[in-house]
């Protein structure tokens, strides 16, 4: 009697519990577009100048170097572009960001679901895992939105020549260009997430108090420490790939595909090229995260919906928590 109770539920308990997991998927999903689009904003300056620094050649065949260091690319972007000039590409940026950053924290939550046992415990290889998985899922949205905002970003350089736009760029690639250089963009994001998440999970755990809560400010510098070392060791993917997407000028080295690049990088520029823009990408990629996966947790804190899975780890009332350890004082 057991037995047939049990089967008789159970396609009930399946498809109420696949439905569930769909809502609360959009329910992250439509979080995180809001946090990513946030984080974008924040740091595009910073962006734009890693791009510039990255895609500036050296060697005997290439005219005199633009850009010192980052602070000097900085400085002669505002002064002549304007301070607009370093905000180029930024709505392709937004339009793209909102997707790219919803399904790789959607992902990364819904694998790390899944692999967390019934103590809710992970083990680290298993937080390695669904950061790859992330890293993965979002390059069909990533690799596009970079080539139109690289081209973008690097066409204020050029003063004469016909006006670049997202539209030009989409029309001159077509579906298949846009997607250029998507291999480095795996061997980039899929590392990077794999380190990040890891990292950022762990430090928001050290950070957490013995209510199970969280701040503010501990939550914001755990996010953004945990994007440095991802950043910064995945750089020369992003060199190889930056190279892969923007368009070369008359004199500038051509590339077909990461091997190539890699070879040619390497004879023609050294070692050291490959770490092109780190510091940049650092100070951008930390920040950038760093405000987005607070804007995306503060923003399930404000607007909770329970969907029967396990708390959201750190949200812990900052008020409960407090009364929580009067109550035990007083005792």
């Amino acid at each position: 009697m057991n037995a047939n109770a049990k089967e008789n539920n159970s396609p009930h308990q399946v498809s109420r519990g696949v439905f569930i997991q769909v809502l609360e998927s959009l329910y992250r999903f439509t979080l995180g577009s809001v946090a990513g689009a946030a984080g974008a904003f924040v740091v595009y300056p910073i962006d734009l100048v890693k791009t510039r620094m990255q895609n500036q050649r050296s060697g005997v065949t290439v005219q005199e170097l633009v850009y010192r260091n980052s602070f000097d690319c900085f400085r002669k972007v505002v002064t002549r572009e304007g301070v607009l000039g370093l905000y180029r590409g930024l709505l392709p940026q937004l339009v793209g960001v909102c997707p790219e950053k919803a399904i790789k924290l959607t992902v990364n939550d819904f694998v790390r679901g899944k692999l967390t046992n019934q103590n809710n415990e992970i083990a680290l290889y298993a937080e390695i895992i669904s950061g790859f998985c992330a890293g993965a899922s979002q390059v069909m949205f990533t690799n596009p939105l970079e080539i139109i905002k690289i081209r973008l970003q690097v066409a204020g350089e050029i003063s004469t020549g016909p006006k670049v736009s997202a539209y030009s760029v989409i029309r001159e690639l077509g579906i298949k260009g846009l997607y250029k250089g998507s291999r480095a963009c795996f061997l980039r994001d899929i590392p990077f997430s794999g380190i990040y998440f890891p990292c950022y999970a762990n430090l928001k755990s050290y950070f957490t108090d013995s209510n199970g809560y969280i701040g503010f400010g501990p939550l914001l510098l755990a996010a953004t420490i945990a994007g440095a070392p991802a950043a910064y060791f995945v750089t020369p993917a992003d060199v190889i790939k930056t190279r892969l997407q923007v368009q070369a000028r008359k004199g500038q080295t051509t590339y077909n595909g990461v091997i190539d690049a890699t070879r040619k990088i390497l004879k023609e520029e050294g070692f050291s090229a490959f770490w092109k823009g780190g510091p940049a990408r650092m100070f951008r990629s930390s920040p950038q995260f760093g405000f987005t996966l607070l804007t995306y947790e503060m923003l399930q804190r404000t607007f909770t919906v329970d969907f029967g899975g396990p708390k959201l780890a750190g949200s812990g009332h900052a008020k409960q928590s407090q009364l929580s350890s009067s109550s035990k004082q007083d005792k």
